[in-house]
């Protein structure tokens, strides 16, 4: 996979003169659809692992677009896809693990899916992405905390919206509930899980 340096455009809103016009007088938005890089994109996950060490992961295959306004990228719909059997820890045998029944069970639920249902404003370039995550055939409602890094254009002309987002679940909440305990009383692997996207998405048409 090659590497490349991007750079990054940060844009304030613009400053004028005259009052904004009204919704009456604004021109329709315009959406249009970008896919998700996932060559120059990542689905990470943070786990505890024995109370106190982290685990961290990654899903290696992946996709999914925006629609958004370019001229107003924290608004707009998002939809992702991962499969779940391309989990990787650097272990595998903990990595057929999480394939199996007891986490993920990759065999009967091949589709991680993410999709939302409305977009909060949190100030500047930053945002709330609501919507549902689906994980084993279950779904439950989720919000990211989610920023706005930029727009750019690569070495080819392309242009670019680079987004991160976090947050955290319960597996449990999905019907993953596999443990054991510890003598200390505590769980051998947590019951939370941090979820960390990074994407860049070019147009659909580049």
């Amino acid at each position: 996979m090659g590497h490349y340096l991007v750079k990054v455009r940060l844009r304030p809103p613009a400053r004028t003169g005259f009052p904004a016009p009204s919704s009456a007088e604004r021109p329709p938005m315009t959406v249009s659809t970008w896919n998700i890089d996932a060559s120059h994109s990542s689905v990470l996950f943070v786990a505890r692992h024995m109370v106190v060490a982290r685990v961290h992961g990654r899903f290696e295959r992946f996709s999914g677009i925006l629609r958004v306004n370019p001229e107003q990228p924290t608004q707009g719909e998002v939809e992702m896809s991962v499969e779940t059997a391309s989990i990787y820890t650097g272990s595998s045998d903990r990595d057929a693990h999480l394939r199996s029944p007891d986490f993920l069970d990759a065999e009967a639920a091949p589709k991680l899916t993410f999709r939302s249902t409305r977009i909060e404003p949190a100030g500047g370039a930053s945002f709330r992405l609501l919507g549902d995550l689906t994980i084993r055939n279950v779904t439950q409602p989720v919000a990211f905390d989610a920023r706005h890094i930029g727009t750019s254009k690569d070495p080819w002309g392309n242009s670019r919206l680079i987004y991160s987002a976090r947050t955290t679940v319960n597996r449990t909440d999905y019907g993953i509930r596999w443990n054991k305990t510890l003598d200390n009383g505590g769980w051998l692997v947590s019951e939370k899980i941090d979820l960390e996207l990074d994407i860049q998405a070019i147009p659909a048409t580049a």
